[in-house]
């Protein structure tokens, strides 16, 4: 088998798809997943067949199969919600698009944190923003905001529990291990790996 070795320069598979956006360094992108508008911080990853636009997402983030973040919004006010009220072109209309409606799509961005695993099938809706260190269960769909360091999961998603308490959460926040080099990221693996998360915040912690 071979070494899947990541680098400074992102991994993106021959049959995703990527435009206008910006990824870190060791960071992945799995075959046929879609990423439009986005920065999509260091170390993190999602894998095949997913779909982010109009996103920030954070460091080590990890995101499964078939996640959909920032889904398509459609102008229900309107009378009609359907396409062809704003990608006008394609139905060969001489208005042209709506740019308004697009800047409005654009205005709802999704924020996501760092170090927050999104499960398989988990569909963020437009607006959300994901606090750092939470988890989202598979199939989730989260249409309000999640506090850091908790996980919710459900249709629509709800609370289940802190991953860590809520003090606890705010020490992590504070240590941003997340923005330390890549050298330093080494140095403290074994540690990383084998002590408490409370236990790693007392030996690295202010």
């Amino acid at each position: 088998m071979t070494l899947k070795m990541l680098g400074t320069e992102p991994t993106i598979h021959e049959t995703a798809n990527i435009r206008e956006s910006t990824l870190g360094r060791y960071t992945e992108v799995g075959a046929r997943t879609m990423i439009a508008e986005t920065d999509f911080g260091d170390y993190s990853y999602i894998v095949h067949d997913g779909s982010i636009i109009y996103a920030t997402v954070g460091k080590f983030c990890s995101i499964a199969a078939f996640v959909r973040i920032n889904p398509g919004n459609h102008a229900t006010w309107r009378a009609s919600q359907h396409h062809y009220t704003y990608r006008s072109r394609q139905y060969g209309f001489d208005l042209g698009d709506d740019e308004e409606f697009f800047g409005w799509r654009r205005a709802h961005r999704v924020a996501i944190g760092n170090d927050v695993w999104i499960g398989h099938g988990a569909v963020i809706m437009p607006g959300v923003t994901i606090g750092d260190g939470a988890v989202v269960g598979s199939s989730a769909v989260v249409t309000k905001d999640v506090e850091p360091y908790t996980i919710v999961a459900g249709v629509p998603a709800k609370l289940i529990k802190r991953r860590h308490p809520e003090a606890l959460a705010e020490r992590l926040m504070a240590l941003k291990w997340w923005d330390w080099s890549h050298e330093k990221l080494g140095e403290t693996l074994p540690d990383m790996r084998a002590l408490s998360a409370e236990a790693f915040v007392e030996k690295y912690g202010a």
